[in-house]
């Protein structure tokens, strides 16, 4: 049964807070708390210095340059132009057009006409939409391109990328003509649904009718049919010029050679004669509240958003970034109360945050949001609103502080032992904001000793007074987002109001219970390890203990800080009977969210405060096991989570209710999203309509047991000898032997040899088409899948691999630049040996629903392509480049190899394999690619499943 309802409901709050309610922009940094209007220049003592090891200037021609080197990851840079160009400098003619022209910026310029550019990259291994991207929003439009510095030809032609981005596009009319559709088709992926047209209604009042409303990046459908190339040619003249755009440039390099590169290429670059001012726009307060109330057909929730806005503030001093980590600390005390809320037998709310932070328009804004169960909205919204009251009437206390205090440390401390292993990409974020804020970047170093030397000076009293600043009735939004069918029940807006107001009365000052206890009393009579054996090849030691349990053990040293674990035992809830696989389905995620032995969860939150060691167990279907991660420093405590995990888990009651009660509200509504709706169809017939892989229901619910859920977690952690852990970071392995020993060796065993049991679930035989008619937008989705048998070996899997990027390529070409009708097609192969040897190939994509049948036609042609000739040979460079780079930059990460270890051992692999995968990209050729199209898409199993709009 599928149904994460913690992850719908976070997902949902973020979609609120950000694309609900601005429509396709990226969600801005926090920002410091707010300062009077009037604030006194800082001094330049005041300011906060720039980091030594980053090179800025300026052209002559006023062009911005930012270069730092940098070598994680080794070989590989970041190139970035940011350009102060987005959709609320457009004219009433021009809207959606800062937009179109970041499209039309891989339609064709200067020195690379058409879509030469897309194709030079690809076959350089860069991938179109994974790696060269770029975005546009109401103040920037954002071009990315990583790009690998050990070929002076790519790396070189990356600059004159840049430069025809920055001043050379051609606008060619019929590359016009051309991606008006795939414009088209973007709004329509992103929109055509609840959340759109709630933002429709809601973002005219949320910012005040100010430009920010008036300009939605994604712009108006009828210009961008309509739009004649001189409108968009003249958007990019008054606007696409050096001094209102930046390069970036980090990653491993020579600076001094990537200097001369960019004087070479953009010096060229000139301002137009009689520049136009670049407005600065802003949104104007609203007096008092503001209330808009808002429903949907389709909307399965009830949300309610409460938004005190204040002047935006930029951290710029010493001063701001002493601001900046009291917001911080709030931040993380406050939400912590709500998360407990979440963990009483019946919870106020489904989803609860506040936090005070950056907003849209150059504004900060103190933002509560909540998720309401049906019927309840009261409750929720003066639960929250009770919280945000009860901080600012009684504060918080010490401990609350001391342990808010310690995380932060704990993450700054995390980041400066990293500062060697920092990705490239993270620094470019940074001169992204410093270029269009003005934000600081004084250095993860300055940053490290400030937070060191300044944390411990933040008083009590001066949290106390945060709550005070930020909570107020002016300039404040009050957003409330139902469905329809609940329209009758909403509460008007004085109503809402009142329910607001009467939040803070008879409260009580929170109490901060905790145990001061050690995780554990008494350390377990440790096991011995019994053998080792060495993988010179891929530098792994394996050691198995007195108990049985395997232990493959990679030190490396890709990060400075970072230890990461997983175990694993087959079984899973395979071994769950039909009557009690409910419970059992739910008995890892209860159980993880339970704490450990004496140590309900929230007491186990505050006993980890300032640790860096996460554990989590998990149940399968053909597996339980465990998964996390620590530092070095916190190994210990991690190894002791994990006995305790296995050896004592907490049955908690009210963890179980609340888990129901929630489970049950999400379920009410979800018949009213088409998305749910289809993917539940999808989710039926992939599984040949077996209830364990499909939505659980309240019936399955109002049958489930906390006993069973709890005796089957011990059921299933009972036998530790069938366990294999893998351990991948930086350690010794002389110097945690003792603690694997202690602790894993110490677990108990029983020697059952359990395993899995294949259930034989997967798609049905044939061929099978199934239409779900849901929704009012002018929006369908189809996903073509096929499937079947499948031998798992590294071959099969390498020309499984190939086959999918091969026909990313030519579906992205045919249904993206050819039609013009598909934003982004979706290809997507899966293939597994456990339980048993089965692949699906999966294409997906969404449409206009009268265009549904052409691209289906269109999508079996190109696969018929391949079928019958195989791939060209130009796409065949193209996923090998793209797959040898991938590698190349995976082979040093501890995510990579941790999983990879997990499944090798899992599927009983040469784990050797991986050292001989760029070499067997040559193995790849027209005439295997052909063969694997006839063999994985023949068609005998094929499953064709649609969404369209209900019939009117």
């Amino acid at each position: 049964m599928k149904l994460n309802y913690k992850v719908c409901i976070a997902a949902l709050a973020f979609v609120a807070l950000t694309e609900g309610a601005f429509a396709q922009v990226k969600k801005k940094p926090a920002a410091a708390a707010p300062k009077p209007a009037t604030a006194v220049p800082a001094s330049k003592a005041d300011l906060l210095p720039v980091d030594p090891n980053v090179i800025t200037g300026k052209l002559p021609n006023g062009l911005t340059v930012y270069i730092r080197r940098n070598t994680e990851p080794k070989n590989r840079a970041e190139l970035y132009l940011v350009c102060k160009a987005g959709s609320v400098l457009e004219t009433d003619e021009q809207q959606g057009l800062a937009h179109f022209t970041e499209h039309m910026a891989f339609n064709g310029t200067r020195d690379f006409p058409k879509n030469q550019l897309v194709d030079f990259l690809q076959k350089s291994g860069v991938k179109f939409g994974a790696d060269l991207n770029a975005y546009t929003s109401f103040d920037e439009t954002v071009y990315q391109l990583p790009l690998p510095t050990d070929s002076v030809a790519v790396f070189e032609k990356g600059f004159s990328i840049l430069a025809n981005w920055a001043g050379y596009q051609s606008f060619d009319p019929k590359e016009i003509d051309d991606e008006r559709g795939v414009v088209l088709e973007e709004a329509r992926l992103r929109g055509k649904n609840a959340q759109e047209r709630l933002s429709l209604q809601t973002l005219p009042v949320l910012l005040n009718n100010s430009r920010y409303a008036q300009r939605l990046p994604i712009g108006k459908e009828d210009i961008i049919k309509t739009f004649k190339p001189e409108t968009i040619k003249s958007f990019y003249h008054d606007w696409y010029r050096p001094d209102l755009e930046a390069v970036i440039v980090v990653g491993d390099f020579d600076p001094r050679y990537v200097a001369k590169l960019i004087r070479e290429y953009f010096s060229l670059l000139s301002n137009p004669a009689n520049e136009k001012p670049r407005t600065v726009y802003n949104v104007p307060p609203t007096p008092g509240t503001a209330v808009k109330i808002a429903t949907d057909k389709e909307f399965p929730y009830t949300v309610a958003q409460i938004i005190v806005k204040h002047p935006g503030t930029v951290v710029k001093t010493i001063t701001d970034y002493m601001q900046d980590m009291r917001v911080e600390l709030f931040n993380q005390m406050l939400n912590a109360r709500l998360g407990e809320l979440l963990q009483k037998p019946n919870p106020p709310f489904l989803y609860g945050q506040s936090s005070y932070g950056g907003f849209i328009g150059r504004q900060n804004a103190f933002s509560t949001i909540v998720v309401a169960k049906p019927g309840e909205l009261q409750t929720a919204i003066k639960a929250a609103v009770a919280e945000t009251e009860r901080a600012r009437i009684f504060g918080f206390t010490t401990t609350e502080l001391e342990r808010a205090k310690q995380n932060a440390l704990l993450a700054i401390d995390n980041a400066y032992k990293e500062r060697d292993k920092t990705k490239s990409v993270n620094f470019v974020n940074e001169y992204q904001k410093n270029f269009l804020t003005g934000e600081a970047i004084p250095g993860l170093e300055y940053e490290y000793n400030f937070y060191v030397n300044n944390i411990g000076k933040i008083t009590l009293a001066e949290m106390n007074a945060m709550a005070g600043k930020f909570i107020s009735d002016q300039n404040r939004v009050v957003l409330v987002e139902a469905p329809d069918k609940e329209k009758d029940k909403l509460p008007n807006e004085k109503t809402v109001l009142d329910w607001i107001a009467e939040s803070g009365k008879n409260l009580t000052a929170y109490v901060d219970t905790r145990i001061d206890k050690p995780l554990m009393d008494k350390l377990p009579a440790p096991g011995k390890i019994t053998s080792i054996q060495t993988d010179s090849a891929i530098l792994t030691t394996t050691v198995t203990l007195s108990n049985g349990i395997k232990v493959i053990l990679k030190p490396t040293e890709f990060k400075n800080d970072q230890i990461l674990i997983n175990g694993y035992s087959f079984g899973g809830t395979s071994l769950a009977n039909d009557q009690d696989f409910p419970s059992a389905d739910m008995a890892g995620n209860i159980t993880a969210s339970s704490g450990v032995g004496n140590f309900p969860q929230i007491q186990l939150d505050k006993v980890l405060a300032g640790k860096n060691a996460s554990i989590t167990p998990y149940i399968s279907d053909v597996a339980q096991g465990i998964s996390g991660n620590c530092s070095p420093r916190d190994f210990e405590t991690a190894m002791q989570l994990v006995y305790l995990y296995f050896t004592q888990p907490r049955k908690d009651a009210d963890i179980w209710q609340s888990n129901i009660t929630q489970t049950k509200s999400v379920l009410a509504n979800r018949s009213l999203d088409p998305t749910s709706v289809f993917q539940d169809t999808v989710s039926a017939t992939m599984s040949n309509h077996n209830f364990r892989e499909m939505v659980v229901t309240k019936e399955q619910l109002d049958g489930a047991s906390l006993d069973k859920a709890y005796d089957f977690y011990k059921s299933r952690f009972a036998d530790a000898s069938g366990f294999t852990f893998v351990i991948v970071g930086n350690f010794t392995v002389n110097v945690i032997k003792p603690y694997l020993e202690a602790y894993l060796g110490s677990l108990p065993t029983t020697n059952s040899k359990e395993t899995y049991k294949n259930l034989d679930i997967h798609p049905p035989a044939g061929q099978i088409t199934k239409t779900v008619y849901k929704g009012i937008g002018d929006k369908s989705t189809v996903e073509l899948v096929f499937d079947g048998s499948y031998e798992y070996n590294d071959a099969n899997n390498m020309q499984m691999d190939a086959l999918e990027s091969i026909l990313q390529i030519k579906l992205d070409e045919r249904l993206r630049e050819k039609e013009g009708e598909v934003y982004s097609p979706g290809v997507r192969a899966s293939y597994k040996k456990i339980p048993e040897g089965r692949y699906t190939f999966t294409i997906s994509f969404q449409c206009a629903p009268a265009n549904v049948d052409k691209l289906v036609s269109a999508t079996m042609e190109e696969i018929n392509n391949i079928k019958q000739n195989g791939a060209l040979p130009v796409d065949i460079t193209k996923f090998a480049a793209q797959d040898a780079r991938s590698t190349q930059v995976q082979l040093k990460e501890n995510i990579f190899w941790a999983g990879y270890l997990g499944a090798a051992a899992q599927n009983q692999q040469d784990p050797d394999a991986i050292l001989m995968h760029v070499s067997n990209l040559a193995n790849v050729t027209v005439q295997s690619t052909k063969d694997a199209a006839n063999k994985y898409l023949s068609g005998a199993n094929f499953i064709k499943l649609i969404l369209l709009p209900e019939k009117k």
